[in-house]
């Protein structure tokens, strides 16, 4: 045993400069220039253990990391999508994150995704807020650690920066994560660092990639412990064409190895793929790579931690976020149940979800179970016309669990007019904060609709006064004057008094203008059929309205709705109505 590179991703909203973090890894450890310095491979960069310990200096024995690790692994294509392509059963095989937020802008919509993500697969992580270069009055010294930045900047500076970290502070605390700024925590197993940088001028690299290092071999170190040699272990970060090698798979190893020639085994969209690697392939130094000829460079075999490309027959139905193994009956079987376990087909009154990529799919089922929606289908590739018709007796049963998720993926043509045809929502969205936040604004519209449509269908109550002087007509229909005492009246409700209906409301007009109802406090003039004034209504009478049995019960569900003064006169009609009937 002995023990890898920790496997470190980066993720944050767009133009909050993740690229620009891994740039500034790269580019300050290439400036090194050391000996057996940095590499690159397919999708990872690779940073040794010796340009850490000279970039870090004195911080080391500052914050007591003693290292031992052999360096880190960058998964060096940011996103979230890369993050959940990082999977293995259980979890990610991302050992640590780095969550870059813009110093301006807080928790943008798809940092919140990539906090959603980073909980769902329990990986910790750190928080670069960037650009503090671009902070009113900032001295700018490019290389400098966030420590020296710091102390070179004038109070007023510094103030404004601690402004802007307590607001994310109070941002991630409202997530469920408690964080300070690096050199203010006193228990790293308490607190998530936030390390302030300026990616640009290379500021702040030194203290995460410090911190990165310590603390997943300080926290880390069990679940870092590998075999060099033997069964390999990875996962298919991204599914490419490449000229003159037709599709390949880009692969992260994090245990064992692997050999050209070698039969490995990977998940496909219908089965296990199993195949004979005819080529394993690396770029050549990052600083060589100016020249398209000269991309990638053939070699024997690769050991974890590490990415390589694969070129081998028969990867064309290969999925990103699959498992690779040497190709025994045992990891067949094993990549074949994990297929199924993540390919949803249930008999749950749930939606269906597709999404381009096993992880994003896996991603986007965790996060609809989290918030209790069990998924009926899930699985690779684009929406067709028969998930439409499948979703369809769901949607029957319960609209809000009857529709479709299509999480960076396509919708054909067929069942967008199939979908359109029969009322079935299909959201679609490459973000998957925005297509969950665009489903809970769909179903709150509708379940308000629906309550709408329900009040307006049930009898409200309303207990109205007769003013004295406003009778403007016996008979045929009796109109008068009257005060709206409690509740609301609506034209067409059936009146009563002492729990005998006396008549219904033609029509309601106030100030001469005509008015389908009045609420509490308005005083209005009424038109009732039915009723005679001097036989069944006078002057300063309490008229009630008639509530029908069937709208109790509706508006027992709907009580919310109704003020305490309001229910109390439900009440009251009620037991009016009750005792006249009895």
């Amino acid at each position: 045993m002995v023990i890898r590179k920790p496997i470190i991703t980066v993720l944050g909203h767009v133009d909050a400069g993740k690229t620009k973090i891994l740039d500034a890894v790269r580019g300050t450890s290439i400036a090194e220039k050391e000996a057996g310095g940095i590499t690159q491979h397919i999708g990872a960069t690779e940073v040794p253990l010796s340009i850490i310990k000279k970039q870090s200096g004195t911080l080391l024995q500052k914050y007591k990391f003693d290292l031992k690790i052999p360096g880190l692994l960058f998964i060096d294509t940011p996103g979230h999508e890369a993050f959940t392509n990082l999977r293995k059963r259980g979890g990610s095989i991302a050992d640590l994150a780095v969550l870059v937020v813009d110093v301006h802008k807080g928790l943008q919509d798809q940092t919140k995704e990539a906090i959603e993500i980073l909980k769902s697969y329990k990986c910790p992580f750190i928080v670069a807020i960037n650009k503090i270069d671009t902070i009113q009055g900032w001295r700018t010294v490019p290389g400098q650690s966030a420590s020296e930045s710091m102390a070179a900047q004038k109070q007023e500076v510094l103030e404004r920066l601690d402004i802007k970290i307590y607001e994310l502070i109070g941002q991630l605390h409202q997530k469920g994560f408690p964080s300070e700024r690096f050199d203010r925590i006193k228990d790293f197993t308490k607190e998530i660092p936030i390390i302030p940088t300026a990616a640009k001028a290379k500021i702040g690299v030194a203290e995460l990639m410090m911190f990165l290092a310590g603390l997943s071999q300080r926290y880390l170190d069990k679940k870092l412990e590998i075999h060099t040699e033997g069964q390999c272990r990875g996962t298919v970060l991204e599914v490419r064409e490449e000229k003159g090698l037709g599709k390949t798979i880009d692969v992260i190893i994090y245990d064992g190895m692997l050999k050209v020639g070698e039969e490995i085994a990977v998940g496909g969209k219908n089965s296990v793929i199993t195949t004979k690697i005819r080529a394993l392939l690396e770029p050549k130094p990052l600083d060589d790579m100016k020249n398209p000829s000269e991309k990638f460079r053939s070699v024997k075999e690769v050991y974890a931690a590490a990415g390589v490309k694969i070129a081998a027959p028969g990867l064309e139905d290969a999925i990103s976020g699959c498992p690779v193994r040497h190709a025994t009956e045992k990891n067949v079987k094993e990549i074949s149940e994990e297929l199924q376990k993540i390919k949803i087909t249930s008999d749950s009154i749930g939606p269906i979800v597709r999404s381009n990529t096993l992880g994003s799919l896996e991603a986007m089922v965790k996060l609809l179970e989290d918030r209790g929606i069990k998924v009926m289908k899930a699985d690779v590739g684009e929406i067709a016309r028969k998930d439409v018709l499948e979703i369809m007796p769901v949607a029957d049963k319960d609209k809000y669990k009857g529709v479709i998720f299509a999480f960076h993926t396509k919708v054909s043509e067929a069942a967008e007019i199939e979908a359109k045809k029969n009322d079935v929502m299909i959201f679609k969205n490459d973000v998957v904060y925005r297509i969950l936040e665009e489903y809970e604004e769909w179903a709150k519209q509708e379940r308000e609709k629906e309550k709408q449509e329900k009040l307006s269908s049930i009898v409200f109550p309303a207990k109205i006064t007769i003013l004295p002087g406003h009778i403007f007509r016996n008979s045929g229909p009796a109109v008068v004057g009257v005060r709206v005492e409690e509740g609301k009246l609506k034209k067409g409700v059936k009146l009563m008094k002492k729990g005998t209906v006396i008549g219904r409301i033609q029509g309601i007009q106030s100030n001469g203008e005509t008015v389908t109802e009045a609420k509490k406090g308005d005083e209005v003039a009424v038109s009732i059929d039915d009723a005679v004034c001097g036989k069944h209504i006078f002057e300063k009478d309490n008229l009630y309205s008639y509530i029908p049995q069937r709208d109790f019960l509706s508006i027992e569900n709907l009580a919310e709705n109704f003020s305490a003064e309001e229910i109390e006169l439900i009440q009251f009609i009620k037991k009016m109505e009750e005792k006249v009937e009895a």
